[in-house]
């Protein structure tokens, strides 16, 4: 054994050097002139361009109010469904609702609810932890139920 015989057990294995001889001459198959054929080519992202074409605008955006401060979306729920689900003298707030299938929740949260004074109430309700329109309110105590505005 002599040392200009030895090779090691796995050669290494590199990428083909563009540009050093061997078959592939002149442009090296990387065609011709441009930002492709030189050294270290990096194409500038297409992207980037639209970006920095869109106007920029210092602020909050046209409403403040609305990007700053979340908006709260109710649920309405009808007088006339309240006659049709509840017994006199129940209690009527976001988790009994949910229970007779009136409200859902959301992301395991319970949604806000506003009672509407659409259709007739004939029952005594108390309603807690819900909004209440006017007619509605009225309704409500007109047919001997109480709303508390507390949960």
């Amino acid at each position: 054994m002599q040392i200009n015989t030895l090779a090691p057990k796995t050669p290494r294995i590199t990428t083909a050097r563009v540009g050093r001889g061997g078959t592939r001459g002149k442009t090296s198959g990387r065609g011709t002139k441009g930002q492709n054929a030189r050294a270290g080519h990096k194409k500038r992202p297409e992207m980037r361009d639209l970006i920095k074409k869109i106007p920029k605008l210092r602020g909050h955006g046209k409403n403040r109010s609305r990007t700053v401060r979340p908006r709260i979306s109710y649920v309405a729920v009808n007088l006339s469904a309240l006659e049709a689900n509840f017994a006199a003298g129940d209690a009527v707030h976001p988790i009994a609702l949910t229970q007779k299938n009136l409200l859902g929740s959301r992301g395991g949260y319970l949604k806000q609810v506003k009672i509407l004074g659409t259709g007739t109430l004939t029952k005594k309700l108390t309603v807690s932890g819900c909004e209440v329109s006017a007619a509605a309110k009225s309704a409500i105590e007109a047919a001997g139920g109480s709303i508390s505005y507390g949960s």
